[in-house]
């Protein structure tokens, strides 16, 4: 094999690689944009479902032909500054009265609070709260009550439907766990 063959091979092999990086640059940005969001939980306020420091992945496309629901855990923009994601769960849905009374959450005017196994503890009572979630809009709150930044202490209280980015499925790290 002459010097020209081996510089031939050479420049096959480099394109050859040259494809498949772009290949993969280019799968990995339509995942990302457009599939999947990935995310790290900065702060205990889900806990214990989601742990400080833990990275997650939502799916963008859940709710392409469904609706968000109570209980689910969603990735959004922050409705007070939307250059920040949050992680959190839906607890009131569009059109819901939320009450929240001695630590405890009442749905739409019921005598029975809201059963929530997820919960880290029992929240620390504080004064009545009354929340009527708009439509097409989301009641937010972490697993974490007692230390979560969540709609109850948001300046804007409720998600819009249209700044929900993904909901979230998985963790990955550490370790593997699907999230419910």
């Amino acid at each position: 094999m002459n010097n020209a063959d081996k510089s031939k091979n050479n420049l096959k092999e480099i394109l050859s690689w040259v494809y498949v990086i772009g290949m993969a640059a280019i799968i990995a940005f339509v995942l990302n944009t457009f599939i999947i969001a990935n995310s790290k939980i900065p702060s205990e306020s889900m806990e214990n479902t989601i742990m400080t420091g833990d990275r997650v992945v939502g799916f963008r496309l859940s709710y392409l032909f469904s609706e968000p629901k109570r209980g689910d855990i969603i990735i959004f923009k922050f409705p007070d500054d939307e250059k920040f994601y949050y992680v959190k769960r839906i607890i009131g849905e569009p059109g819901d009265i939320i009450d929240i009374k001695d630590g405890k959450i009442y749905l739409n005017n019921s005598d029975t609070p809201l059963v929530e196994d997820y919960i880290k503890e029992e929240m620390v009572p504080e004064p009545d709260m009354h929340f009527e979630v708009p439509e097409d809009s989301y009641f937010c709150m972490g697993d974490n009550r007692n230390n979560s930044a969540d709609s109850r202490r948001w300046q804007n209280k409720y998600v819009h439907k249209d700044k929900i980015i993904a909901k979230v499925i998985f963790r990955y790290f550490p370790g593997f766990k699907i999230l419910k």
